[in-house]
């Protein structure tokens, strides 16, 4: 998610290319932290309801992106104000609570795959992956951080290749800067995919509710970020080349 910024501002990558694009890198970098959990044998037991709702919603968010928000800013001020108050959520009061995780009753399925599925609808306008929502959503709910980080990031790639999927769809069909900027989303990914393996490494090592605090950070920083583009939008006067 914090790239995505860095595209628009620093990078010029036109819009709405840059959403496939971000996607592009997700595909590239979660590898590295999904070996590293399933050699550590972690449990993808959320994973079949995220990946249920996560693929028809970013289908959907593609679509609504070409169609709908190719030049708008309003859906970054939704996802900042979803994400501030549960980042400060995180960051300052969930680690006061002691609770047990939800029983996967049909009903909790049932919502866990209708956010699911507004999480990727998200993914698709604004190539976020999904993992960076869910997570914060899940732990909320009072899901294990252990649990839900393998099975947010492996959901994150199996969206993201919908997602990339779905715009060279679009880019056949309506032509203009649509598809992925592949040199530049693998780039990216390369230097993503250690750091996720890092990542995964190192999270065992720290206690959960310093994970909770900094899963709380990111988003409240994702948030604010997202405020100042939406509220003072890049203007380019000519568009980047696409790679495709």
């Amino acid at each position: 998610m914090l790239l995505l910024p860095v595209q628009l501002s620093v990078l010029h990558v036109p819009s709405p290319a840059v959403t496939p694009t971000n996607l592009v890198f997700n595909v590239a970098a979660t590898p590295g932290g999904i070996i590293r959990f399933v050699r550590e044998q972690r449990s993808l037991s959320l994973l079949p309801v995220l990946v249920a709702g996560t693929l028809p919603g970013v289908v959907a968010g593609a679509v609504i992106r070409v169609e709908v928000l190719s030049g708008s800013n309003a859906f970054m001020v939704v996802v900042a104000g979803v994400l501030l108050p549960l980042g400060a959520w995180l960051l300052l009061g969930s680690q006061r609570l002691h609770r047990d995780p939800p029983v996967m009753t049909d009903r909790v399925r049932g919502l866990i795959w209708l956010a699911a599925a507004l999480v990727g609808c998200a993914g698709g306008i604004y190539g976020v992956g999904g993992g960076s929502l869910l997570a914060p959503i899940l732990i909320a709910a009072g899901f294990s951080a252990y649990e839900v980080a393998p099975a947010t990031l492996a959901a994150t790639f199996v969206t993201s290749i919908v997602g990339i999927m779905a715009y060279e769809v679009l880019q056949f069909s309506h032509g203009g800067p649509i598809a992925p900027d592949w040199a530049l989303g693998v780039w990216l990914g390369a230097g993503g995919f250690a750091g996720s393996y890092m990542g995964a490494r190192l999270q065992r090592r720290l206690p959960e509710a310093s994970i909770r605090r900094l899963l709380g950070l990111i988003a409240c920083v994702v948030a604010i970020r997202y405020l100042q583009e939406a509220t003072h939008p890049v203007h380019r006067s000519q568009p980047a080349a696409i790679v495709s």
